[in-house]
């Protein structure tokens, strides 16, 4: 499954917020993200059809096995590289946001990389 950088950013966000909440609902993703209800609507039915998400009886959000797996997957790269550019002397905003870019392209091999060298270096 090749998931598009739009369709990461909803995995994580549903997987950020389930960690803090135990229902997550569409409009929470949309406030998480910022966007419109129309677009979290549209990127949630294709989620579920990815069988990513899925949706109880009351309407909350759930990721699937799967779904989860990929939103930790997603937002280990995203701490670990916000981590590293901090340590670099990049402001946390920054950082943050420039994580959230690349976390996306960032091939496996690279970023496992980057954890190898944390390891065995430490992170500052």
């Amino acid at each position: 499954m090749a998931l598009q950088e739009s369709g990461e950013m909803y995995v994580e966000a549903i997987y950020v917020l389930s960690q803090t909440s135990s229902t997550v609902r569409s409009i929470d993703v949309g406030e998480y993200l910022g966007y419109s209800k129309p677009s979290v609507s549209r990127a949630i039915g294709v989620l579920k059809k990815e069988g990513l998400v899925e949706t109880d009886d009351s309407g909350f959000l759930k990721l699937t096995k799967e779904g989860k797996l990929l939103g930790k997957h997603i937002y280990e790269r995203h701490t670990v590289l916000t981590q590293v550019l901090i340590n670099l002397g990049v402001d946390e905003k920054t950082a943050s946001e420039d994580a959230c870019r690349i976390e996306h392209y960032i091939s496996d091999k690279t970023f496992n990389a980057i954890k190898k060298h944390i390891k065995k270096y430490g992170s500052k």
